[in-house]
């Protein structure tokens, strides 16, 4: 099972707790994969962790060496991988130098994170192509929020970039407090619509997923999903 990992004070004895401390070869760790946050840029950093970014990164960049020591995978998502709601906009080859530097250290997989839905289908394949040079045995995984409605244009330039992995969320839920109005992650029920249309097999319930979208905005008090598919049903 995958686990988030604290960073900051007392992060190595809750990295400990997390993942267990076992003195023989026959015992393993009780979780296999970890997921970190590192940053794109200062702004949104300092906001959300009150760190710079390089020293937010630097510890990441050594919890995911450790995890891989410990034999689990590690996942880090790179935030504001496509814009900053404080510096703006996010240079290409600011995303590079880190996918490279986490790659180095050990990760398996970088997820580049649209965290406030800046992120246009010209500047998902850039950055694709960018980390694939700079660390080209590295997994890469998408995070797009559908803050301005492009989030699904995204996927489809993230899928004809050769993606390995895209992020949703159930209903669309989602957001940041640190980057006011930002929207959630594209629709999980409504992207798996649009994939098994277009002859992709996903593997997902899709009935079962618009039901379990309809009972989370239910209990969020929504009175109805983000989403569209819940309210307009799928087709044909």
């Amino acid at each position: 099972m995958p686990a988030s990992t604290p960073t900051g004070p007392g992060r190595r004895s809750a990295w400990c707790s997390t993942v267990g401390v076992w003195s023989g070869p026959s015992q393993r760790p009780s979780l296999d994969e970890v997921n970190l946050v590192a940053y794109a840029s200062d702004g949104y950093s300092l906001r959300n962790t009150g760190r710079p970014a390089a020293d937010r990164n630097e510890e990441v960049a050594a919890l995911a060496t450790e995890a891989v020591a410990a034999g689990c995978r590690a996942g880090v998502t790179v935030a504001v991988a496509f814009g900053d709601p404080v510096d703006g906009d996010v240079p290409v080859s600011q995303v590079a130098d880190l996918a490279a530097a986490l790659w180095e250290a050990g990760a398996t997989e970088l997820n580049l994170g649209d965290t406030i839905g800046a992120a246009v289908p010209s500047m998902v394949g850039d950055r694709i192509a960018a980390v694939r040079e700079a660390a080209p045995d590295l997994s890469v995984r998408c995070h797009f929020h559908n803050t301005r409605n492009n989030g699904f244009a995204n996927v489809m330039a993230a899928l004809d970039a050769g993606v390995d992995a895209i992020d949703s969320s159930i209903g669309g839920y989602g957001g940041s407090p640190f980057s006011p109005g930002a929207g959630g992650n594209v629709a999980t029920e409504d992207l798996v619509w649009m994939l098994e249309r277009m002859g992709r097999d996903t593997g997902m319930d899709l009935r079962g997923l618009m039901a379990t979208s309809v009972w989370l905005a239910e209990h969020l008090g929504d009175g109805q999903p983000r989403s569209m598919l819940p309210r307009v049903g799928p087709f044909p």
